[in-house]
């Protein structure tokens, strides 16, 4: 692999396997984002891949949704307490607004940004969780909504994973949330797929494989052989 000859980006046609198409020789100031439900590996997976492009002498800074801020530990506070679902949806913005101000100065100081979670999380779950609330319109009320406090992703990798496989990984873990429940997260995959579908930053993997197919499948779309 040539590591100067920088990053790529493939073919998005959803559930398709992926060819290289066109490479597009830019190596700094790029914004990838790892989506997925709970359970699909994107928090592991991010790390992973934050690391090996800074092992190839790339400056990288990896960050995450709720952020570790002020915002985001309101946002966490919201999950817990909130009464009105509306008032949990407009933390997550707030949290937005200030960590794409952020994100916009790392990409034009040239770094890459690697994020957890971003629009299309808020996007999914509050689209699950709103609905009752504002019928079918939902998702493209939130698309509005968030439309003035974000950037277009170079790349969104949607890790895909069934519903059942992704709670069976959660087990284990303690403190799950409360989103955290197989027919919420089924509703919430089906609408990750329709961004998918809509959204052409939107690149789909596996995430049944093991976690070094996954991670290698997600380098081989953004780097030239």
């Amino acid at each position: 692999m040539n590591e100067d000859e920088g990053p790529l980006i493939e073919d998005r046609t959803v559930g398709s396997t992926l060819q290289v198409t066109e490479a597009c020789p830019v190596l700094a100031g790029r914004f990838f984002v790892f989506e997925g439900i709970d359970g699909s590996g994107k928090s592991t997976v991010s790390r992973l891949f934050a690391d090996r492009l800074r092992s190839t002498g790339r400056e990288v800074e990896l960050t995450a949704e709720p952020t570790s801020t002020w915002l985001g530990d309101q946002v966490r506070r919201g999950n817990r307490e909130a009464k009105s679902d509306f008032t949990e949806t407009f933390l997550y913005i707030a949290d937005r607004a200030e960590h794409t101000a952020q994100i916009s100065k790392w990409t034009s100081e040239g770094r890459i940004v690697v994020c957890d979670r971003y629009v299309g999380s808020t996007l999914a779950y509050q689209g699950v969780t709103l609905r009752p609330h504002l019928g079918p319109g939902t998702l493209e009320w939130l698309k509005r909504v968030n439309e003035p406090v974000i950037i277009r992703p170079d790349a969104t990798f949607l890790l895909r994973i069934d519903p059942s496989k992704a709670m069976a990984r959660l087990e284990d873990r303690k403190g799950r949330e409360k989103f955290e429940k197989v027919n919420f997260l089924k509703k919430v995959a089906a609408l990750y797929d329709r961004l998918a579908e809509e959204d052409p930053s939107y690149i789909v993997v596996d995430a049944e494989r093991p976690l070094d197919d996954v991670l290698g499948t997600v380098w081989s779309m953004v780097n030239k052989e």
